[in-house]
């Protein structure tokens, strides 16, 4: 059971990991973690929640060639891909939203549009991103952005007891129930993600 007062990592699924440093949510309070508005927004909630960090290697963002900073998580802590999601602001008739997908998917801006009662969707500007939710590319949490936006999670979340989101910034990441991460961003779940292949 998950403690917001007690909260050591657990491993979950297989392989990898070697890099996440196995603090505990106390010990992340020294370090800072306990600072990011992701974790205030759930300790403030009084659910059950863990923080996992994990050493964050700037090579992983697509940019630099790496797999994109989710799988750098799902592997870094040794969990499976479909219980990590990514983050994704995307623009739904010019208004920003929040896509919240698996880390091994593609976020299909067509059903995020649909689920939104939009037209058109296409992937935000990253500064644009920046500014809006407060949190850098690879960190952008689904909680405690600075503005409010509409938020979309993918309904494969609900299949597991807990997921993993970014806890604020790169190397943190906050495992919770689908249902609280719903209920804290006044979200909803819909089919959002997609697999080619």
């Amino acid at each position: 059971m998950l403690s917001s007062s007690d909260a050591a990592p657990s491993r979950v699924g297989g392989g990898g990991g070697d890099r996440r440093t196995g603090a505990s949510l106390r010990e992340n309070r020294r370090m800072g973690a306990q600072g990011t508005r992701a974790i205030d927004v759930a300790r403030r909630a009084g659910i059950e929640f863990r923080v996992h960090e994990y050493a964050h290697d700037a090579r992983s963002s697509l940019r630099e060639g790496g797999r994109g900073y989710a799988l750098e998580a799902v592997e870094a802590l040794g969990l499976a891909a479909d219980r990590v999601f990514k983050t994704i602001v995307a623009t739904v008739d010019g208004r920003l939203a929040l896509a919240v997908v698996p880390a091994d998917a593609e976020v299909d801006l067509k059903a995020v549009a649909d689920a939104l009662g939009g037209r058109r969707a296409a992937i935000a500007p990253p500064a644009e991103v920046e500014k809006a939710t407060g949190y850098v590319l690879g960190g952008i949490s689904p909680l405690g952005t600075r503005r409010s936006m509409p938020v979309v999670l993918d309904v494969s979340a609900a299949a597991f007891p807990t997921i993993h989101v970014s806890a604020g910034r790169r190397g943190l990441e906050i495992e919770l129930a689908a249902a609280d991460l719903v209920r804290l961003t006044g979200g909803r779940l819909a089919g959002v993600a997609r697999r080619d292949g």
